[in-house]
Order: C-alpha cells, then structure tokens, then sequence
C-alpha cells in the first residue's frame, strides 16, 4: 500500500452498482510551509498537494469534483486513460469548465496498470497549478498489498512564488502568491519545507520503493545518500527488470512520475533532497531548508 507521508487520502464510498465514489473540493486554503510561514494558496479538501487518490485496476470510479475557488475550474488526470470528454481541458475537448459554486462529476474505468499518476487542474494553469492545485493518483498493484518488509512512498513536488518576503528573510507571517513574475523561493516535498517535511521510515532489510511526481515548473534531479537505487517506473508504466538501471540521481521534470526502488541494507539517516542549491534553502536564508527530506533507519 502507497502511503504519501503528510498528506492524507481520500475517501470513497462504494455505490450499489459498485462505483467508487470520491468527493474533491477545490479551495482557497491557508497553508504552512515551514514553521510559521503561511501562504494562501488553492488546494484540495484542505491541502496542498491535495489527497492522494488511491484505486485498483478496473475499478469503476466517480470522482465529484466541487469548485469553491472564485473562478472556474477543471481537473485533469494525468497519464491515466479515460474518455475524451473526461479528461478535463476545456474548451480544448468536449469536458466542462466547473463553474464556481458547482460541481461535476468525473466518470471512467481505471484501464492504466499498477502505478503512478497523478492530478490538477487544467483552466488557467499558469495560476491554478502553481497555487497548488494537484495531487497523486495511484493506481495499487493487488499483488503487492501487506507485504512483509516492503515500504512504498509517494513524494509529490512544488515550488512557490511566495510574495512580498525580502530574500534571505524568513519573517513569520502570511504571505500571498506571486503569479504575475514567479520567482520561486520555496520548493516543498509533499506540501512542506525542510524541517517541516515528513521522512521516510524504513528498517534493515526492507525494500523500499519512494515514487516522485511533479506537476509545476521546474526540473528536480532528486539525490540519495547511502545507497543505490534502481529506477523501476516511468509515467506509470513499470520497467522491465532486464532493462533497469542503477543510479542515486533521478531527474524529475515537470509532468513526470518516477519510480526507484533499494535495499535498505546501510543503517542511518539518510539524505534525500533536491540536487539544485537554491531549491533546498528556505527563501535563500541559511541552514538547510526547502525540497529535502530523510531515510530514517529504526
């Protein structure tokens, strides 16, 4: 089972003819990204990024999505395979603007293998997704569910504009979203900044799959300490074991997911962090900061 530390999952329930029926609410929030600095963003049931939608292959899904943003929205599902006029880009297809204060309802059959995907919005991207507006989709592998010594993570990744907060300063405050000229100062793992991101726990003997998305701008070469890893999915789509390399760098550009996948076999406290300097400081003040996180041994 997918657990996406810090961020919850969401809900469903099941409808007589078997549908799974999920609510997504698409709002204004205020969010912390590291000790007592606010933004006010848009977000998900109350976060960002938004829950982590978690199915199985065929499964028949509604997913209802309510606008509680001051303008129109959408919600397109990123690398899954679903009716034209459900995947979310209008005017471009035949899928609805979601007006504000409405709703609409998002049909399909999970046809996609085991793996990652993910969410966000596709009206007026250059504001909607930068102000958090996505989320991870994970398709389960039945097979793999409860195994003994198996951790799976998923790691989601963002930067922010965050506006009016003089460079190498970190004044507790709340601060608005710049979308105008992004110059981004805060870069997040699964919504938070180092201290503030949540590790990864794992005991001797484990192996350990972390999946990594990114929706928003930039590209993140994202490093680990300690060990090797072998690179496992792609978008989705698993890679044959014969074709798998090894390496501790993988480079997540915008609109991918990557899968990597290691022995924890080194006791300690790991490094897993951004490779760019200025995305793992916190608005460019001293100490470590920004898109970093931990493998922690128990």
């Amino acid at each position: 089972m997918v657990i996406t530390p810090g961020i919850s999952d969401l809900p469903y329930r099941v409808q007589v003819d078997g549908t799974k029926f999920f609510t997504l609410i698409a709002e204004e929030i205020t969010w912390e990204l590291v000790d007592g600095i606010f933004i006010q963003a848009w977000g998900y049931n109350g976060s960002t990024p938004g829950p982590t939608i978690r199915v199985f292959p065929g499964d028949p899904i509604c997913i209802r999505v309510i606008n509680r943003l001051p303008e129109k929205t959408s919600v397109h599902w990123h690398g899954l395979i679903v009716p034209n006029a459900m995947d979310g880009v209008p005017p471009i297809e035949p899928s609805p603007f979601i007006e504000p204060g409405h709703y609409f309802d998002y049909h399909f059959t999970i046809k996609n293998p085991p793996g990652t995907y993910m969410y966000h919005s596709h009206v007026n991207v250059a504001v909607q997704d930068n102000a958090g507006l996505l989320g991870g989709f994970i398709v389960e592998d039945p097979s793999k569910q409860n195994l003994p010594q198996h951790k799976d993570y998923l790691c989601l990744l963002q930067e922010w504009a965050v506006h009016q907060l003089p460079w190498g300063t970190l004044t507790k405050g709340t601060y608005p979203l710049n979308f105008k000229k992004p110059e981004f100062n805060f870069f997040t793992m699964n919504g938070k900044c180092y201290p503030s991101t949540k590790s990864f726990p794992v005991n001797f003997g484990d192996t350990v799959k972390i999946r990594f998305g990114n929706i928003q701008m930039h590209h993140h070469p994202i490093h680990l300490h300690g060990h090797q890893f072998h690179v496992v999915g792609a978008d989705g789509f698993p890679i044959a074991r014969h074709t798998q390399i090894a390496k501790n760098t993988i480079l997540v550009a915008s609109g991918e997911t990557w899968d990597i996948e290691f022995l924890a076999n080194n006791p300690g406290i790991w490094p897993l962090h951004c490779h760019m300097p200025h995305h793992v400081t916190n608005n460019g003040a001293p100490g470590v900061g920004g898109m970093f996180t931990t493998v922690n041994y128990g």
